[in-house]
């Protein structure tokens, strides 16, 4: 049985499993649902770093603008990832999506720790609502809608008469399940409290949140977490969307504890956070395709379809867009590009995580958007000023260029194959004539 035909028969179905597995998905929806929140803080955080610390009086007057948008998003984003994931989940059942991000909060909310420092009863700190407790709110999402859609779906909820309004009648039915959720986070957090242990945030954050970070932060992983995107890839999976839900709530928060650190002057905590990879690795998108695209642009011949199908793709993928390059090369599938398709992310991670290491650039701590050119995302994400995020700009250049080299020599055999491909339909076209004749 060849690589191809195994990997197909055992890989490709568990790995189609999982990205459709119905908890993963709402994760996975619930992030991308929230994504205009998250370039809105994104963009707010590069405002300052930018034109508010270039220009000092524009700063003036940009900083308190943008540290309000920050506090709407950034600061929030558990919060608002907890609504959407707890909504997602509850559509996958064909339930109120509505109630269940509502009760989702409440739950999110009860489970949090009431007083901070010196504060007393009723002061909520604002840390418990940043990417912090994203895994306190994933896993309270979770759990919570699961018991409002089982009681719903047993029938344990409030009917109102037809002629209600269905916005009223919706709204009744939830009553049930919503307050055995929301009493059900109420009583764990008071047994928590009582056995002092703390808070069900401090049990996650230290029990499944640090370690899960620790690993997130080591080589191997580093390596291997784009690679095993591609590898999805290859088989027709949407990688990047079946491991959103790790790269968001393993390496978001390791990127607002690295910006809270620099704000306070304080080295960076974390080598790797989710901005490294779309820094240095996914240049022009999973697979850093834009380097492939001129990889084909400096060999591929005028009529060739690689060049073509380069074309209509180059515009898209230097925004970091590259489902066309995907589908329509394609790399899906393709035995020739699967190699190089491979090979690029690991050793680009490889050379960006040395380069971090050694101090050659400084860690990312900013959240440039995704769709940030090559080189400019680095830049941004390091901070956008003095020699380190020139550097960093630099880094993700060379990178570009070793994607490159790696993709050349395999662009050629995939041209010849297909030259070769094409010669031999027009010997058999000119056979089939002669014969008809």
């Amino acid at each position: 049985m060849s690589f191809n035909s195994w990997m197909e028969k055992k890989f490709v179905p568990v790995a189609g499993k999982i990205g459709s597995q119905r908890h993963l998905a709402a994760i996975r929806d619930g992030f991308i649902g929230i994504m205009p929140i998250v370039l809105a803080g994104s963009f707010a955080v590069l405002l300052n770093n930018t034109l508010g610390a270039w220009i000092k009086p524009l700063g003036s007057i940009l900083g308190p603008i943008n540290g309000n948008v920050w506090w709407g998003t950034f600061a929030m984003i558990a919060l608002l990832a907890t609504f959407s994931i707890g909504y997602n989940l509850a559509k996958g059942y064909g339930e109120d999506g509505l109630a269940a991000g509502v009760i989702s909060i409440a739950s999110f909310i009860v489970t949090l720790p009431q007083a901070h420092g010196e504060a007393g009863w009723g002061y909520l700190f604002w840390g418990y609502l940043d990417a912090r407790g994203l895994f306190t709110g994933i896993i309270v999402a979770l759990i919570a809608t699961e018991i409002f859609v089982k009681l719903t779906k047993k029938g344990l909820v409030i009917k109102m008469p037809d002629n209600v309004p269905p916005a009223v009648g919706k709204a009744f039915a939830s009553v049930i399940p919503g307050f055995v959720a929301i009493f059900i986070f109420g009583a764990l957090t008071y047994i928590i409290s009582a056995l002092g242990l703390g808070s069900l945030y401090d049990i996650i954050l230290n029990v499944i949140q640090k370690p899960l970070m620790g690993l997130g932060q080591g080589m191997a992983s580093v390596i291997l977490i784009p690679i095993l995107i591609n590898l999805l890839w290859f088989f027709g999976l949407h990688g990047a969307n079946i491991f959103e839900p790790i790269m968001q709530s393993i390496y978001l928060p390791a990127l607002t504890e690295n910006y809270e650190a620099v704000m306070n002057g304080l080295p960076a905590p974390h080598l790797i956070t989710k901005a490294f990879y779309d820094s240095y690795i996914h240049l022009g998108g999973s697979g850093a395709t834009l380097a492939l695209l001129l990889a084909i642009f400096i060999v591929a011949k005028k009529k060739q379809d690689y060049k073509a199908v380069a074309k209509l793709s180059l515009a898209p993928g230097i925004f970091q867009i590259n489902e066309s390059v995907m589908y329509g090369l394609p790399i899906v599938l393709n035995p020739v590009l699967f190699i190089p398709f491979l090979i690029v992310p690991g050793v680009l991670s490889f050379i960006a995580y040395l380069a971090t290491a050694l101090g050659i650039v400084p860690p990312t701590y900013v959240a440039a958007p995704w769709i940030s050119p090559v080189g400019i995302g680095a830049f941004l994400a390091t901070g956008a000023k003095g020699i380190g995020s020139v550097m960093a700009a630099l880094l993700a250049l060379v990178n570009f260029a070793v994607a490159t080299l790696i993709y050349l020599p395999f662009v050629r055999i995939a041209e010849k194959q297909a030259s070769a491909g094409e010669k031999e339909k027009i010997v058999t076209a000119k056979k089939g004539e002669k014969l008809n004749a």
